[in-house]
């Protein structure tokens, strides 16, 4: 089944495992592994809708925010022509209604490199911050493409090509390294105007988090830098400016170099957790999990929670239990959601968000709370029959 808007008279029902028909688990609704045996909460999809509004654009790697004047913010890399190319940039969508629709886009940063992930977050003193990293990847698929020219024998159009080399040209290679960071724009009068993006001492794809203490922390990982530390940083300043990075462990047998994309919540009971995309081959592909008990000065060596995906958005929801979204690309195809009741220590069988994706070219999702107890998830997919990928939006909602 594929879909863009799935009307209230097809909704989709997602129900704990004592409940799930053999005809759901042979459409491939009900797969994955959890790091318990204990039934996902039910879970209705009221729908699932294409929210980009510019298809000829390569959308990706989107996070939303919800304000607390109820106002949802969506942050991704708009811009593109594909998954890695020059043209990245970091654009917002606003909305007003809950997620029922949204304003055009605004760029907010547009360097001469390629902008890529974009994560964003209201402080508790009201400012919004927006986050992302510079990157070059494009530049080795470039220079083959002109090589390949060059001997007549170029999968490249000219007008592609001649495109391509005018973006990478726009400043020297030198000026093209100077670029190459982690960064961070800051508003204080609810995204009117932005400040000149400034360095950050990491990064991770959805950003900073509030704490409960009223401080900011950052998990992620440096980029461009030799040792490449995974950690996080904090501030006291309203993200104006960040602590160095307290480096988070590195499980035994593990490279740091294959941990990636963290995000972190204060899950209350004094814990503080992260988790982390792994590519290590001990549990390749799985999240892993690390846990503070001392307001983030210190972390447990990271462990596996049982869930293969990534990489994972992690909300506290008001009733006090926490979401982790993250994305699948294998059967089902899609995004899935848990629900853990014991501040991470645990965490539920999946809950299915989407499962019709056609490509693994897809995933990324964040999940806000609506006052009525709703949820909006919002990531990137490409869909059959184009070559370029769009922001969907799934609302649902959880079971009482």
């Amino acid at each position: 089944m594929t879909f863009e808007t799935q009307s209230a008279s097809r909704r989709q029902f997602l129900t704990s495992s004592a409940a799930v028909t053999s005809s759901a688990i042979a459409s491939g609704f009900w797969l994955g592994t959890a790091s318990r045996a204990v039934a996902a909460p039910g879970a209705e999809v009221l729908s699932i809708d294409v929210i980009s509004q510019q298809p000829h654009i390569y959308c990706g790697w989107p996070t939303v925010a919800r304000r607390k004047n109820g106002e949802l913010l969506l942050v991704w890399s708009g811009g593109r022509e594909a998954h890695v190319c020059p043209f990245g940039r970091v654009d917002l969508m606003r909305s007003s209604d809950g997620g029922r629709s949204w304003s055009y886009p605004r760029t907010l940063i547009d360097s001469a490199i390629d902008d890529r992930d974009a994560g964003v977050l209201e402080t508790a003193q009201g400012s919004l911050l927006v986050t992302t990293f510079s990157s070059l990847a494009y530049e080795p698929g470039l220079a083959k493409a002109e090589a390949d020219a060059k001997a007549g024998k170029s999968s490249w159009d000219d007008a592609k090509l001649a495109r391509w080399i005018g973006a990478r040209d726009r400043i020297s290679p030198e000026q093209r390294r100077e670029q190459l960071g982690t960064w961070m724009t800051r508003s204080t009068d609810g995204g009117i105007h932005w400040s000149a993006r400034y360095r950050v001492p990491l990064n991770s794809p959805h950003g900073p988090v509030q704490l409960d203490d009223g401080r900011l922390l950052y998990a992620g990982k440096e980029l461009w830098t030799d040792e490449s530390l995974v950690g996080v940083a904090t501030s006291d300043d309203d993200g104006q400016t960040w602590s160095e990075v307290t480096q988070i462990p590195t499980r035994q047998g593990d490279d740091h170099n294959d941990y990636h994309e963290l995000h972190a919540v204060d899950a209350g009971d004094g814990r503080l957790i992260a988790q982390i995309r792994n590519h290590n081959k001990q549990s390749h592909h799985e999240t892993l999990q690390t846990e503070s008990t001392d307001g983030g000065k210190t972390w447990s060596e990271p462990h596996s929670i049982g869930v293969w995906g990534y990489p994972s958005h992690l909300l506290k929801l008001r009733d006090g239990r926490l979401l982790m979204s993250s994305g699948h690309r294998r059967a089902p195809l899609g995004n899935q959601a848990r629900i853990s009741d014991d501040a991470g220590r645990t965490w539920s069988e999946p809950i299915i968000i989407s499962g019709d994706a056609k490509s693994g070219d897809l995933g990324y999702p964040s999940t806000v709370e609506l006052d009525d107890g709703s949820l909006v998830t919002v990531w990137y997919e490409k869909r059959p029959g184009s070559p370029n990928s769009v922001l969907r939006q799934a609302r649902w909602k959880l079971q009482s």
